[in-house]
């Protein structure tokens, strides 16, 4: 009747089509495909009824269009045929996406999107609230499955989710298959479900659901059932409540409503709304039946139908006109083909779209030429919606979202919450009010359904074998790495300086580590430091206030002054492999070591020297070796042994120097600052040289140590030899085994063990008779021993 109307519409408009009547026939598939085959074959082939025409209509067949199928399979099976024909078809509701293919269906066009685009729009709808986790039920024809093949290839990478199950519903009563379907609602984890099927797959599906009380589920309806009134009952709002349905785009259609009301049935079969249509729907309405009954009908039973009842008077669907969906898309597919046809006629000669750029003669009209209008038809409605095709016939995708309320009073009630379009800009478009949608769930919040939850910051998705990607375990991630986002796929490295935090959702940086002056170690060594340093500036204090004594003066006390000088060198250049490394004291660290132990180490092998001298000296004939050791010759000696050392470690710095360096090896969350030696054989030949004089001085004194003497010094030389030789032997092994920190602290003991005995053997013995036997600090006493035992 709405396309009734929109044909009566045209005919009265004087500016759409003037001068051309417009007429139609109407045919009832009964959602059998052998009659829409069979009708639309027969209006292409121009085999269909005698039409009565005016006796001015000349020319071409008058079927220039077809309006229909509802149904995807018909439609499919349709235009199939008709494109053979070039004969236009516009569906107001078959959505299969298989018909945007211009190859198989030249001439279809249809006022309904596609299921591509209500495919997207559910994904859209799922991603809004967060579902991936979705089970799919389709219909068992094209319309089902084309859209499951659209779900399966777009809902991963568009929404991010994937199907736990997917079923196809059967056609007809199939108790068993229902009822396995629905166990595998039931166990599944899924609480979204979509349903892309018909009117008479969901009646039977909610049959079973109610059988197996299967409640606690998120309902998502194609347009297909979305405005099925026999499913919005309080008997099925237990589980159907709370429902988001795709619904068409809700029209609205002025005048329709008395046009309705002006329908009468025809008595004397002349009624070109069809007869048998308006006279079903008048016994229907009114429980009466028409005497005879028309052929083929059953006897409604009752009072006799008259004709002149008054359609005003009773409650029937056919009057409210407050939500019009398919029937607003049938008045959009009539006007589409009037504005072609319109558009066709007003075409100026010579400036056709067609071959020499003629036009379309209504008299010799090819069904193809209509198609090529209809292409770029391009119009707006009375209620303000825009209508053209794009390149495959669809035309402009929207669709309404609707809830499933369920009122307290029991009622229930379809509510418009949103929409989604096509946007040229941002692509699909959604539009959503939350708080006008009832949800059917206790917490009156949206649902959960998800396969594994989020991954939180710190971890990555690592995909369950053998399961969708949507289910996946959380896996932390390892030393160094992090993720900062929810639901990331791989853990990123820190840089170089930072350390993944505890939690492992960002870098912080490393903790640096060196022998610092604040923590235990670096105070021991430091205070250890200072004491060795603070006791020979004691001992030289002791040594100047006694300088004229004979312990003093004995074996030379300017050596023993500069050797106590030197210690006191040798106790402060350990402060330098104390604090964070830096180019300088890396640089002067260790010359300053090798220096200050070379100048000590000179000073005891003089000394040493001294003493087999004098000894030899003191035998017949031995008095010339002296002049060789005199004080000039002595210092000289100490200069020149301290000066080969100097030019290594001059050579070393110049050729290989020592550099701070940022150690990441030793351990992955820290930073070792370190000094590298730069070159390993310089540092050897340092540490070689000042080895050499201590062996040559421990030998010497060893071979000193039975001289006679009350006093025989080179006792004390080969005992501190003796100390100094085993720390650096036991230096070598500890140093290269320890890493960072603990190598530094390694030599600075080395430093400071070597110095203390060196200090200890050689000056505590003196000190002793100075300060507590100063009776034996007699030139007398020290050489009276000896003389009595020569």
């Amino acid at each position: 009747m709405t396309m009734a109307f929109a044909i009566d519409e045209i005919n009265r408009n004087s500016n759409l089509l003037p001068n051309v009547t417009l007429g139609y026939s109407l045919y009832d598939s009964c959602a059998a495909l052998g009659i829409s085959f069979r009708a639309s074959l027969s209006m292409a082939s121009g085999q269909e009824e005698q039409l009565l025409l005016d006796e001015t209509c000349v020319g071409a067949p008058p079927v220039l269009g077809i309006v229909g199928d509802s149904f995807s399979t018909f439609t499919i099976a349709m235009s199939s045929v008709i494109g053979l024909y070039k004969l236009p078809i516009v569906s107001y509701f078959a959505t299969c996406s298989c018909l945007s293919d211009r190859q198989r269906f030249p001439s279809f066009f249809r006022t309904i999107p596609s299921d591509t685009f209500q495919v997207r729009a559910m994904i859209q709808i799922l991603k809004h609230f967060g579902w991936t986790w979705i089970g799919l039920l389709v219909s068992d024809d094209d319309y089902g499955l084309n859209a499951a093949r659209s779900f399966q290839s777009d809902l991963g990478p568009s929404g991010g989710g994937c199907l736990a199950y997917l079923e196809v519903l059967p056609w007809g009563d199939n108790p068993a298959e229902l009822k396995r379907i629905v166990n595998v609602m039931k166990k599944s984890t899924a609480r979204v479900v979509i349903v892309f099927a018909h009117e008479s797959h969901m009646i039977n599906l909610m049959e079973e659901v109610v059988t197996q009380n299967v409640t606690g589920l998120q309902w998502i309806a194609s347009e297909a059932w979305t405005t099925v009134a026999v499913l919005q009952t309080p008997r099925l709002m237990p589980y159907l409540g709370g429902t988001l349905s795709i619904a068409i785009r809700r029209g609205e259609i002025p005048e329709l409503r008395d046009f309705l009301l002006q329908i009468r049935p025809d008595l004397h079969h002349n009624n070109s709304y069809g007869n048998n249509l308006v006279n079903q729907f008048w016994e229907f309405t009114f429980q009466c039946r028409f005497a005879p009954p028309p052929a083929g009908w059953v006897e409604a039973g009752g009072a006799l139908c008259t004709g002149q009842e008054d359609l005003g008077s009773v409650a029937t669907e056919l009057l409210d006109v407050s939500n019009l969906r398919p029937e607003y898309n049938v008045y959009k597919a009539v006007y589409a083909l009037a504005y072609a046809l319109d558009d066709m006629l007003r075409c100026e000669s010579g400036r056709g779209p067609f071959s020499g750029h003629s036009c379309a003669s209504f008299q010799r009209l090819e069904p193809w030429q209509l198609v090529h209008y209809l292409q770029k038809v391009n119009f707006t409605t009375s209620f303000g919606d825009q209508v053209s095709f794009d390149e495959n016939g669809n035309a402009l995708p929207i669709y309404d979202i609707m809830n499933w309320q369920w009122l307290p009073d029991g009622q229930v009630k379809v509510q418009t919450v949103g929409d989604v379009r096509k946007s040229a800009s941002e692509g699909d478009e959604l539009i959503l009010d939350e708080n006008k949608i009832f949800w059917n769930f206790e917490s009156k919040k949206p649902p959960r359904s998800v396969c594994s939850e989020s991954c939180p910051p710190g971890t990555r998705m690592a995909r369950k074998k053998g399961e969708p990607e949507c289910c996946f375990d959380c896996v932390p991630c390892s030393e160094g790495k992090i993720s900062n986002q929810t639901d990331s796929m791989e853990c990123t490295s820190c840089p170089e300086d930072f350390w993944s935090s505890p939690q492992r959702d960002h870098c912080v940086p490393k903790k640096t580590e060196f022998l610092s002056y604040h923590e235990p170690l670096g105070i021991c060594l430091t205070t250890t430091s200072l004491l060795g340093t603070f006791i020979c500036a004691i001992v030289l204090g002791i040594f100047i206030c006694h300088r004229s004594t004979p312990i003093v003066r004995a074996n030379n006390s300017e050596l023993s002054f500069l050797l106590l000088v030197s210690l006191k060198l040798c106790f402060l250049c350990s402060l330098l492999f104390i604090g964070r490394p830096r180019l300088w004291t890396c640089q002067l660290r260790h010359a300053a070591f090798g220096i200050s132990f070379v100048l000590c180490v000179s000073c005891i092998l003089v000394k040493t020297m001294v003493v087999l001298a004098v000894f030899k000296a003191s035998k017949p004939g031995g008095g010339a070796s002296l002049k060789w050791f005199g004080a000039v010759q002595q210092r000289g000696t100490v200069l020149a042994l301290t000066c080969i050392q100097a030019v290594i470690c001059t050579a070393w710095l110049v050729f290989s120097s020592p550099t701070p360096h940022k150690n990441i090896e030793y351990h992955n969350n820290k930073i070792v600052y370190e000094c590298v030696v730069g070159s390993t054989v310089g540092f050897a030949v340092l540490l070689g040289y000042i080895g050499l004089l201590a062996i040559l001085s421990f030998l010497l004194a060893f071979l000193a140590r039975n001289l006679p003497d009350n006093f025989n010094e080179a006792k004390f030389i080969t005992f501190s030899m003796l100390i100094f030789c085993a720390v650096w032997v036991a230096f070598v092994p500890a140093y290269v085994n320890s890493p960072g920190k603990y190598a530094d602290a390694v030599e600075v003991f080395a430093i400071l063990a070597s110095s203390f005995g060196l200090l200890v053997a050689l000056f505590g013995p003196k000190c002793y008779i100075i300060l507590l036997r100063p009776e034996r600090n007699t030139k007398k006493a020290i050489m009276g021993r000896g003389t009595t035992k020569s």
